[in-house]
């Protein structure tokens, strides 16, 4: 008795999902272009943080560490 895989078995990706990480990686960009550790940068990329707020903050002279602490 052999088995058979139905056309139900693909592997599917939730949109929302794959979406999500497109902005979050767009968004990791943006914040080292900004000059963020890689470390926060990963940490911000993936928050809730406004990005605009985050580049704005480092060019009024805000170190990153201290943006970040306020943002997170």
């Amino acid at each position: 008795m052999s088995e058979t895989m139905s056309d139900t078995t693909t592997p599917t990706l939730e949109p929302a999902v794959d979406e999500r990480s497109k902005v979050e990686s767009w968004r990791l960009h943006i914040l080292i272009e900004a000059g963020y550790p890689l470390s926060l940068a990963e940490r911000l990329a993936v928050s809730d943080a406004d990005l605009h707020t985050a580049c704005e903050m480092i060019e009024s002279g805000c170190t990153h560490e201290t943006a970040a602490e306020i943002l997170l």
